[in-house]
């Protein structure tokens, strides 16, 4: 069935091209987007209850819902009503009114009514305040046919853009009979096409454009996938994103919130005086983060390079240089598994400011997670996978060996032993606990102990010196560093800590990952001589944080795997 719908498309475009039209035109003056047309002849819904009363002229059923169409008792006007099912029995022409709050649902005027009441307001006044009249206002749109309704004599239809639908009115008496006819037979569901007409409401009070003049803009060779309208399919979702952005709102709507969370982001650090600047993504050397790299070579110079897993180190020598504030947006790359959480790349946000301390980042943290939430989602308090998260509140604080000792009664001398943490771990069940380094041991403890119960904003801070190889050495305890993670949802969405900025302490905690490295860990990290040269020069006392934008988006779009806010996510190749 599929060839056989692209053989008669295919079929539509030779026909068009051997009568000198063509179906692939280069250009169409648009005079508005759709969004813009919505804007202005659609005022936006209050969160003010209405009660409406009304006739009722046709009840159908949806889920567990009525859809109900309640005319004007007077006007030919109609409002849509959806209620529960449990609310009670309805039927055409009953006289009645209902209490709700007005939302718009696919381009409709609709009130989501809770309950049947005495007297209400007559839908008519209601309908004019907030659908506005566009007065038969002439208009030049474009966008892809997502719906084609023939009625013999008329046709209705939808067109779509990134913002969402309009409807189209085609008239056999408006366009005359071979012309309607010419959009009967060349026009398909998913094509691009533009129309001119006159703008105006129908009597549900949907804006409508009637159509004086179409044309075939791109033709859809492929059909869309059957049902595709809220495509369920999370293979070809993914696999196929430009199907799922046409057939799913929401999809749609992630990436939009993704764009303004990067933008309040971007907003926030360069009111605080940073800088944005860009490093180099090949590397010579895999550092700035404890992760597995991936590996590529360079042909003219004939040597290996690595995809950066952080930019972290060269950020740092930028402060050295007189940068006092800089930031980068962009992507690393991590060789490492593929789960709900982790994609090999991914883009983060790193953060550095002379003169400031992990303690100065923990404000400027909860300060940038504030503005973002505002921006994005308008409240500072969501849901993220069935959990409520209160961002108002000041943000717990949580030191890694408190938590632990409160969880197993054991203190920070047991955990820094490396036979008793491994005879420990090995008690109660980390896999591999045998094989596992000392820093991993003391990571996957954290993890099991701590990281499930974690569910409001919490920063962890004061972390083992071994987990943190570029952290400062904590001012009142040795074993320490100057570190945090912010955990939201048991899910890490930020680490930060007071930069290490002795050369000779830093060249140690590096040869302490080249021992880690020896001993079977992949992920710790390689010298970066140059780094070292930098930090000889004097780097200022400094904070540095980096924040994971793929999860953060997750948080506010209430996503629970992160393909769902990466466009474009690593797949196994399709098979034959």
């Amino acid at each position: 069935m599929p060839e056989e719908i692209i053989e008669s498309r295919k079929k539509i475009v030779e026909i068009m091209k051997e009568k000198g039209e063509n179906p692939y035109p280069h250009k169409f003056e648009v005079s508005s987007s759709l969004d813009k047309i919505r804007q202005k002849y659609e005022k936006p819904v209050s969160d003010k209850e209405f009660s409406i009363k009304g006739k009722i002229k046709r009840v159908s059923k949806k889920e567990d819902k009525y859809v109900i169409r309640l005319a004007d008792l007077n006007q030919p006007v109609e409002i849509q009503v959806i209620i529960s099912q449990s609310a009670g029995k309805f039927a055409p022409n009953q006289l009645i009114s209902f209490k709700g709050k007005l939302q718009r649902i696919e381009g409709k005027l609709t009130l989501v009514a809770e309950s049947v009441v005495e007297d209400g307001e007559d839908v008519y006044t209601v309908k004019k305040e907030f659908d506005l009249d566009p007065g038969r206002e002439f208009v030049s749109v474009a966008g892809r046919l997502v719906a084609l309704r023939d009625q013999g004599k008329a046709a209705f239809g939808h067109i779509q853009d990134a913002d969402g639908k309009l409807q189209i009115y085609l008239r056999k008496d408006t366009l005359g009979e071979d012309n309607y006819r010419k959009a009967m037979d060349i026009l398909d569901v998913g094509d691009i096409i533009g129309v001119k007409g006159e703008l105006f409401r129908t009597m549900t009070g949907e804006l409508t454009v009637e159509v004086k003049e179409f044309q075939l803009l791109s033709k859809s060779l492929r059909a869309l996938p059957e049902k595709w309208h809220g495509l369920k399919d999370v293979e070809l979702r993914y696999r196929h994103r430009y199907i799922d952005l046409i057939a799913n709102p929401k999809a749609r709507e992630i990436f939009k919130i993704r764009s303004k969370a990067i933008k309040s982001l971007r907003e926030f650090l360069e009111s605080k005086g940073f800088m944005e600047v860009e490093t180099p993504i090949l590397q010579t050397v895999a550092s700035g983060a404890m992760a597995k790299p991936f590996i590529t070579h360079h042909n003219a110079l004939d040597m290996d390079m690595y995809l950066r897993i952080a930019p972290e180190l060269y950020l740092k020598m930028l402060v050295v240089g007189g940068f006092n504030r800089v930031y980068e947006i962009g992507r690393n790359f991590r060789n490492e598994g593929i789960d709900t959480t982790h994609n090999p790349e991914f883009t983060m946000v790193e953060f550095y400011a002379a003169y400031m301390d992990y303690n100065d980042l923990m404000e400027l943290t909860e300060e940038l997670f504030r503005k973002i939430l505002l921006d994005t989602v308008g409240s500072l308090k969501i849901t993220w996978e069935g959990q409520e998260l209160d961002f108002s509140k000041p943000f717990r604080r949580l030191p890694f060996f408190d938590a632990l000792k409160e969880k197993t009664g054991k203190d920070k001398d047991f955990f820094l032993d490396e036979q008793k943490a491994r005879s420990f771990a090995k008690e109660v069940g980390i896999p591999k606990a045998e094989e596992l380094t000392h820093l991993k041991l003391l990571d996957k403890l954290f993890e099991h102990f701590i990281e499930e119960d974690l569910v409001q904003p919490t920063f962890v801070i004061d972390f083992p010196k071994i987990l943190s190889p570029l952290a400062k050495t904590h001012r009142n305890d040795p074993d320490l560093v100057e570190r945090f993670e912010l955990i939201v949802n048991r899910q890490e969405l930020a680490n930060a800590y007071t930069e290490l900025n002795d050369p000779e302490d830093q060249r140690e905690r590096f040869l302490q990952q080249l021992k880690e490295k020896a001993a079977g860990d992949e992920e710790a990290m390689d010298i970066d001589e140059n780094f070292l040269m930098a930090l000889e020069y004097g780097l200022p006392p400094t904070g540095g944080e980096g924040i994971g934008i793929d999860r953060l988006v997750m948080m506010l779009t209430d996503s629970s795997s992160i393909r769902e806010v990466i466009l474009f996510p690593t797949l196994r190749p399709e098979q034959d």
